[in-house]
């Protein structure tokens, strides 16, 4: 499926660290996987996850945490996607379902398609529950193109009438929504207005650019503005 990964991004220096801290072989960490887990995986495959030649899949990566005595979140690279942001939490799918308040089946497919429908509570409770930042909410959920759209239409037009749709798209309080958006929409004026009055018959080219630059690094700005970058 588009976009999402089959398995976590795995950080195969920590799991080389975190191995050798134990002084433990592979054959070691191959034995504890079989013996505590029941996964048959050969010595040469866990040298293989430490080189980064392939990566373990999400049941042998929390088996892995569990050999090697730390969370799986330890052995994740950076995560994007919500599947990596649940795994690095160490949590399963139907018990992150249950404390967002969705059915398992309605979560694992918003998640198995990298979009998510859920709403503004529930949104709430995702960021929460995984420790989202506004930035990490949006990149997860598949959701930057459509905000990005969402803002440009609100400075460049009246940013009351986005209040609504940004706050089901964010979780994110309305008042404090409504002073990010009454700065953001500011700014873009005060830049525009300041733009036009510098150089007579070169001020509309200039308006442009000015304004151009301003919508590309749009949303940016609104995470600098509402407290919400990474």
């Amino acid at each position: 499926m588009c976009g999402v990964h089959s398995s976590p991004p795995f950080n195969a220096p920590a799991a080389r660290r975190l191995r050798a801290a134990l002084g433990m072989a592979p054959g070691h960490v191959a034995y504890g996987l079989r013996a505590q887990y029941g996964l048959v995986v050969a010595p040469e495959t866990v040298m293989a996850w430490e080189r980064g030649e392939i990566s373990p899949s999400s049941v042998e990566l929390t088996a892995l945490a569990g050999v090697l005595w730390c969370s799986p979140g330890e052995l994740l690279a950076e995560p994007v996607t919500l599947r990596e942001h649940r795994m690095a939490r160490g949590l399963a799918a139907d018990e992150l379902a249950r404390r967002i308040g969705l059915e398992t089946s309605s979560y694992q497919k918003m998640e198995d398609t990298g979009r998510w429908k859920g709403n503004e509570r529930q949104s709430a409770a995702l960021a929460t529950v995984l420790g989202l930042t506004l930035a990490q909410f949006v990149t997860a959920t598949g959701k930057h193109e459509e905000l990005a759209e969402l803002l440009r239409s609100a400075v460049t037009t009246r940013w009351q009438a986005y209040v609504k749709p940004l706050g089901k798209l964010l979780p994110i309080p309305k008042p404090h929504l409504e002073r990010t958006l009454d700065r953001l929409h500011g700014e873009y004026q005060s830049r525009m207005v300041a733009t036009l009055s510098w150089g007579g018959g070169q001020g509309e080219a200039g308006s442009g650019d000015a304004g151009r630059e301003f919508l590309t690094g749009i949303v940016d700005r609104f995470w600098q503005l509402a407290g919400g970058a990474a």
